[in-house]
């Protein structure tokens, strides 16, 4: 892995972010504060990092045969993540993989920039693929509304596949609902004691404002969510990660802490709740025909 070194006096390309004020709201629309607001690298585990921001996660997990990036945060964060790339001693070409959760703007919004920057190649799945080469259109839910810039896939996975650099091996496991394309991943670290680690990067299982019967172009969507939940259950989790790390109860900032520790299981089990509540108001108030 090649190391960065500037010479005495000179500046990185990119300007520090995480201390100044939060990165700027864009115009199509706006999001929580805390969602831009930057912060340097966290340590999770041992070669895993977060790089994002107080509330969005970007794991960046560190080899010496490089780097792999999952997800990315808002599309004004691509500066910011190579400025944290950098402060891990990282060259933008150490960057070698990028992957994500869902292709929603939030989560993938910097990776075109990132990618062009870095040149590293991109991992998704078929249904994912889709909605990133529209930048976010036509969202099954969404319409237009969440947009940000197209990326190019070099590399469609299947479900239960796994993903090698050097030593890092990670598994991707589809789990759909809250897109059709959602994405958990899954891989071994070590905690700062040596203690072996076994991670989960379970994607957002909510629905928020979602059809959930009889929706038209995904007319299943409530069985794919049971079934995401019965795959989030069964899989070892010693360590628990979400792209909203409130979700699971992280809190990102000056450290990363927990405010309570969630397993798998809890997480799905409160997302299985909480759908059983949406189809219970449903079904009490039907949509007019």
């Amino acid at each position: 892995m090649s190391v960065l070194v500037l010479a005495a006096g000179t500046a990185w390309p990119f300007a520090p972010t995480h201390a100044h004020e939060p990165l700027a709201q864009l115009q199509a629309y706006e999001v929580p504060t805390a969602w831009l607001e930057p912060i340097a690298p966290l340590r999770i585990a041992e070669r895993s990092w977060q790089i994002g921001t107080a509330e969005l996660t970007a794991l960046l997990l560190v080899d010496d045969a490089g780097a792999i990036l999952i997800d990315g945060g808002m599309p004004q964060a691509a500066d910011h993540l190579l400025v944290n790339m950098a402060a891990l001693g990282l060259a933008p070409s150490d960057l070698k993989l990028i992957a994500h959760s869902h292709a929603h703007a939030d989560h993938v919004g910097p990776l075109a920039a990132v990618r062009r920057a870095t040149g590293a190649r991109v991992l998704s799945n078929a249904e994912s693929a889709q909605l990133l080469a529209r930048g976010g259109a036509d969202d099954l839910h969404y319409g237009d509304d969440l947009l940000y810039p197209p990326l190019h896939v070099d590399r469609l996975l299947q479900d239960g596949e796994t993903v090698e650099l050097g030593g890092l091996r990670l598994q991707v496991h589809f789990t759909p609902g809250h897109t059709p394309g959602s994405m958990t991943w899954t891989w071994d670290d070590r905690q700062s004691d040596g203690t072996p680690v076994r991670v989960v990067y379970a994607d957002s299982l909510g629905a928020p404002g979602y059809r959930l019967l009889d929706h038209p172009r995904y007319p299943r969507i409530v069985e794919a969510y049971r079934g995401s939940f019965a795959t989030l259950r069964a899989l070892p989790c010693d360590l628990l990660l979400t792209p909203h790390p409130g979700a699971s109860g992280w809190r990102f900032g000056a450290t990363a802490e927990r405010s309570r520790t969630m397993t798998c299981r809890d997480y799905a089990d409160a997302a299985e709740t909480a759908l059983d509540a949406a189809l219970d108001t449903t079904r009490a108030h039907p949509a007019s025909p």
